[in-house]
């Protein structure tokens, strides 16, 4: 599989995507300009966290009008794979690719440390093969990560099994007090209705490499390669 990791201005996440991909987990990886209007034959392309644009107005909503997201838009209506991760949600909720949106989190501050999640559906790529009743332990870094959606919205995730992520203790206790920023329900990570497009505000990237002292992220990246897509 060949992946393609989007640099936006702004980005910062960018070098840690495409080095856990290449070197964790010896894939193809080419970086791709927000300017540009290839994809390079990538089957799977990843918009990484960082900050795009400054995050002015909203975190993602420039970003979302880049040239390289008319392709990546196209890329996801086709079936092809997209995976947005921190800004990259951001950035593909605000594209439509996802529902709901990320808001200020409910403490109003930038918050950056390890938190812990349990994956909540086995019909996904991106979590298939994982321990439903392990709590993962993942870093976040965002000010605007307090996912939203409405009602109707929320119900559809529900009723559809949408819903990748939630937000835990380390004993895998799905509680006020794990919620980090304040998200509907607890939740880290949502997939559209085709399951062809991924969202989580935790950086699965920065937890894949055993210098880290830190490899749970890397069994979340792993699904990407371990589940055939037919599957779902």
């Amino acid at each position: 599989m060949k992946f393609g990791v989007v640099v936006f201005p702004g980005s910062n996440c960018d070098d840690d995507t495409v080095f856990a991909l290449r070197y964790n987990l010896k894939q193809e990886v080419v970086k791709l300009w927000h300017k540009d209007h290839d994809l390079q034959g990538c089957d799977f392309v990843i918009l990484p966290g960082g900050f795009s644009y400054g995050d002015y107005l909203r975190s993602g909503a420039i970003a979302r009008f880049s040239p390289i997201m008319n392709e990546v838009v196209a890329h996801a209506n086709r079936g092809g794979y997209v995976m947005g991760i921190c800004n990259g949600f951001q950035i593909v909720c605000e594209a439509g690719l996802t529902p709901g949106v990320l808001l200020r989190n409910n403490g109003q501050k930038f918050i950056s440390k390890n938190i812990y999640l349990k994956s909540q559906t086995p019909h996904s790529m991106l979590t298939a093969g994982l321990d439903p009743d392990r709590a993962l332990k993942i870093p976040i870094a965002h000010a605007e990560g307090r996912y939203f959606a409405d009602a109707d919205t929320l119900k559809a995730l529900n009723d559809n099994d949408q819903i990748l992520f939630r937000y835990c203790d380390a004993d895998g206790q799905m509680t006020d007090a794990a919620n980090p920023n304040g998200s509907l329900e607890n939740i880290a990570g949502v997939c559209n209705a085709h399951r062809n497009v991924f969202g989580m505000m935790p950086h699965p990237e920065r937890a894949a490499d055993a210098a880290l002292g830190n490899t749970d992220g890397k069994l979340i990246l792993e699904q990407l390669l371990a589940v055939l897509p037919a599957s779902f």
